[in-house]
C-alpha cells in the first residue's frame, strides 16, 4: 500500500512509517504465537500421549513415531500419504497464508474416487471454491490453465482436475515442502519424537 507523502514534513512521514512497521512486527509476532498454539493443540489431538509412549484412546489409534515423521523427508508423496503428515502439513500452510494448494490437491484426490453420478456437483464445488478468478481458496494456476479447466469441469471426467492439481503439486513440491522440513514445526515435531524414542 503506498504511503502518503507530505513535503513540509518529512519527520511526521518517517515517524509514521517506524509506527507502520512497529504495528506490522506486532501483529506478525500475534500471528507466530497464534499459529504456534493452533499447531500445539492440534498435535495434542494427534499424539495425546507422545510423552509416555501410550497409544490414544481413540478408534484410529494414531500414534506418531520419529521414523513416520523422518520418512515425510523422503518426498512429498510420502507426507501426503500419511493422515498425519497432510495434518502437519496442513497447519504449516496455514501459517504462511497458502493451505488452499493442500486443500485442493485433497479435493482432488476425494474427486477421483466419486461415482460418475455425483461427478457433476462435486465438479462444480471444485471449479467455484479453488478455480475461478474470484473464488474464495483461489490456487495460483495461469489464465490458459484456469480457464481449460473450468471447460473441463463443465463436463465433468475423473480427470478433469489432473492437470491443475499437477501443477499445484509441483508448486507444493517446489517451494512450500523445502520450508516445510527447515520449519521449527517440522523439525520440533521430529526431535521430540526422537528424544521420546531415546528415553
Amino acid at each position: 500500500m503506498p504511503g502518503f507523502f507530505f513535503p513540509h514534513n518529512n519527520m511526521t512521514e518517517l515517524n509514521g512509517k517506524e509506527d507502520c512497521k512497529l504495528a506490522e512486527g506486532k501483529i506478525h509476532k500475534k500471528k507466530q504465537k497464534a499459529f504456534g498454539a493452533d499447531l500445539k493443540n492440534y498435535l495434542k489431538c494427534m499424539v495425546p500421549h507422545i510423552e509416555s509412549g501410550i497409544k490414544t484412546s481413540n478408534s484410529r489409534n494414531v500414534m506418531l513415531s520419529a521414523e513416520e515423521v523422518i520418512q515425510w523427508s523422503q518426498s512429498l508423496e510420502k507426507l501426503l500419504a500419511s493422515q498425519s503428515g497432510q495434518g502437519v502439513f496442513r497447519e504449516f500452510l496455514k501459517s504462511e497464508f497458502s493451505e488452499e494448494n493442500i486443500e485442493f490437491w485433497l479435493a482432488c484426490e476425494d474427486y477421483k474416487k466419486t461415482k460418475s453420478d455425483h461427478l457433476h456437483g462435486k465438479a462444480e464445488r471444485i471449479y467455484e471454491e479453488f478455480v475461478q478468478s474470484d473464488a474464495i481458496k483461489q490456487i495460483n494456476i495461469d489464465y490458459q490453465m484456469r480457464e481449460a479447466t473450468a471447460k473441463k469441469a463443465q463436463d465433468p471426467t475423473h480427470t478433469s482436475f489432473d492437470e491443475a492439481q499437477k501443477t499445484v503439486y509441483i508448486l507444493m513440491e517446489r517451494d512450500s515442502y523445502p520450508r516445510f522440513l527447515k520449519s521449527k514445526v517440522y523439525l520440533n515435531l521430529l526431535n521430540q519424537l526422537q528424544t521420546n524414542t531415546s528415553k
